[in-house]
This record gives C-alpha cells, structure tokens and sequence, in this order.
C-alpha cells in the first residue's frame, strides 16, 4: 500500500514516525529520528528525494558501523539503505562488479572469493556496509577502498543521478578524489551502488582461508563483540609514511587505555576502540573521546581526529533536582 508521508510524498518502502535508531547503531545508543525512511529501490527513493522540502534535513544511515548517534535523535528524515535490493552485489564484466550500498564488505569479499576473484578480500576486514565506505576511503591490511572502486552512482538532493569515477578510468567525470580517510563525494550526494575491479583469477580456497585469516587477525586484536564503531581515530599520518604514527599507541602512551566515561570505556584489548559496558549514553561516548583526545594533545601534540561520524542532536539535559 503507498504511504503518504505529510503531503508532500508517496512512497513504496516504509516511512516510520518517530523510530528508535539505537538497535541500528553498532554502539546501541542514540535517540529517534524523526522520520526513517526504507525505500524499496533505487526508483522509489528518487522518487521520495524529489517531493522531499528544500529545507528539511536528510541523513543517510547503513549498518551504523562507524557512528555515534547523539541522544537527541535526527532532525528530519534518516534513510536506510539495507535490506535484500540494497545489498545485491552482481558481475557487470570480466573483472568487474557492482555492488549496491548496503551490501556488507564482509559479504562483498565472500562473494568475489567463491566467484575466483581475488583482490577484494581486504574488505572482509571492515566492518559496515561498502556505501558508508566511501565517503573516508576505508581500509585495512595495507589496502584502502581507493585500490579497488571505479565508479561510485548516487542521487542528488533532488533524486538526480549522480556518477563520480576515478579519473584513469573516466576522466570526462568528476574524480572520486579518493586520499588517506577521505574523499570528495559530495555531502548531499546519496550513495546507491560502486562498481568495484578484482584482481586476477584465484583459487577460492585459498581467498576463503585469507578471509578466515583477516577475520581470526581482528578477533585476535579488536574488541568485536562489544558495543563498539570500530576504530575512533584516523592515524595521524597517511599510510607509507616515514616513521608513521598510530592513534593506539599515541593514546596509549596517554595513558588512556581504560578510561572511563559514564558507560563508556576505552577499549583495554585495543585502545582505538570506545565501547559501550551496557549503560552508555551517547554523551558518554562523545565525552570520552574527546577527553583521550584533549589527554593525547597533552602529551604528544597530536589532535586526534575522530574517524567516527557523530550526528544528532544533543540532548538537553535537565538541570532539575
């Protein structure tokens, strides 16, 4: 049945009031949005974009891997590219994939392993799903996002399709302008699939068991199965050079591993992590990360930069007694 969102729109995915957005945050924290929106496809979502106000706020939600929701919630429209459309991932030649933006990097590796197809099974080692990749050229295992995407399609604010390329392979089009952590997509462009290259033609076998490697070196290293983003800070220097520093070892020698805010806790397994113990607020999160960030300036001179998104609206506290 089409919904009718106010006046404005109709649409075929569903429109939610007020929706709880903590069960989509790998930090499980986080107020409402005000609207979330689940469009079925690529058309429906156009479609929605174009009776969507100028003046009402758009955010774009994935897995929730690397964000921090503030407790006040989302101003305006959330949408949620997830589910079995936005996770299809399809060979579109000799070489070459598309995926859409929900599709998991994890899923991503597994699929090219199984197909033969070797170059991609870095991914397995980044949490989230490959739209939510691109706008800081996400990486791991000496391989970033940059290595591997051709073409990232998306839609304006207004539901017109958007193509960027990197500029080997198109240079008629807007470069992608991938750096370390960083690209140029443009802020109100909305992702909705890439077109990935593969290495040459592998055993599966043998992609599967680096895979299994990837995934048994991050359980080795990484606090996996806490309520946690990922990594809370870039390195403060690009992959490659001399004498690189790494935000865990800056913040540890801060002496920060295990700190404590609220509910929050700087990871004692890896302290590039926050975790949430159970009874975290998002203020929690954010307080503490900026509390290891003011430790480590103290120390080093180095101001950290938060690789976690952190959005919404702060949550006013009462004052009340």
């Amino acid at each position: 049945m089409p919904i009718k969102f106010l006046p404005f729109a109709t649409t075929r995915g569903q429109l939610i009031q007020n929706a709880p957005l903590a069960p989509y945050s790998w930090f499980r924290v986080g107020g409402p949005a005000d609207w979330l929106f689940l469009p079925a496809d690529e058309a429906d979502l156009a479609e929605f974009l174009n009776c969507v106000p100028g003046d009402m706020p758009i955010t774009v939600l994935g897995v929730g891997s690397n964000l921090l929701i503030r407790d006040g919630g989302i101003e305006g429209v959330v949408i949620r590219l997830m589910g079995k459309y936005w996770g299809a991932i399809t060979p579109v030649k000799a070489g070459v994939l598309e995926v859409r933006a929900g599709a998991l990097d994890l899923a991503i590796a597994k699929y090219a392993a199984k197909q033969g197809l070797s170059g991609l099974s870095f991914l397995s080692g980044i949490p989230g799903s490959i739209g939510g990749a691109v706008a800081t050229n996400a990486g791991c295992y000496g391989y970033e996002l940059k290595d591997v995407c051709l073409q990232v399609s998306g839609l304006d604010r207004m539901g017109r399709m958007v193509r960027l390329q990197t500029a080997l392979e198109a240079p008629d089009l807007p470069d992608i302008g991938f750096s370390y952590r960083h690209s140029n997509v443009p802020g109100d462009m909305i992702i909705t699939s890439l077109k990935l290259k593969t290495g040459p033609a592998e055993d599966p076998e043998v992609l599967q068991a680096e895979i299994t490697a990837h995934q048994a070196r991050r359980a080795a290293t990484q606090p996996i199965r806490e309520k946690t983003s990922g990594s809370t800070f870039a390195n403060p220097d690009p992959p490659g050079t001399e004498n690189a520093r790494s935000a865990w070892k800056l913040i540890d020698a801060a002496g920060c591993r295990g700190l404590q805010v609220g509910g929050a806790k700087v990871s004692d397994q890896h302290c590039n992590f926050l975790i949430n113990t159970g009874a975290a607020m998002a203020a929690d999160i954010e307080a503490l990360g900026e509390l290891v960030r003011a430790h480590v300036r103290e120390t080093s001179g180095v101001d950290l930069r938060w690789e976690v998104r952190r959005i919404g609206r702060v949550q006013q506290r009462d004052n009340k007694k």
